[in-house]
């Protein structure tokens, strides 16, 4: 069994790599963040609807743009579609390994959407009632 110092830096890595949709939306809602929000989806998936104020950055041009598009001290969080989509990870690899501090935002787009956040998309903003399975205040 794992003994619970093992488990508190395991708890402890994670939360150094990961963050949540609410807590993204509450710095992205400062004006002031702290960190760039990369939209690691194609191009088709972007323009179906995006996070407004993210910057599109697909995951297999990471390599030959991130230099042009990021400033390496400022942190950065990927999304991608939701947690059965693994290219948010594949996108904080490939920005880790380049040396940016990054993290995963948990959840992607569809969890955006779920708590009732809008997305900008060829319409407008969009939002929709948050789902009560994940926001049961409504909020």
């Amino acid at each position: 069994m794992m003994t619970p110092a093992r488990a508190a830096e395991i708890f402890a890595e994670r939360l150094a790599t990961e963050t949540d949709v609410s807590d993204v939306q509450a710095a992205l809602s400062t004006g002031a963040p702290g960190f760039v929000l990369i939209d690691s989806r194609s191009t088709a998936s972007w323009e179906q609807g995006y996070i407004p104020g993210a910057l599109h950055l697909p995951t297999a041009d990471i390599a030959k743009r991130a230099a042009e598009l990021l400033d390496p001290s400022v942190p950065v969080v990927t999304y991608c579609w939701g947690p059965g989509c693994n290219g948010a990870t594949k996108a904080a690899l490939a920005l880790a390994q380049l040396g940016y501090s990054v993290r995963e935002m948990l959840g992607g787009a569809e969890y955006w959407v779920r708590e009732g956040f809008a997305l900008r998309t060829p319409d407008g903003e969009v939002a929709r009632d948050a789902d009560p399975l994940v926001s049961p205040c409504g909020c």
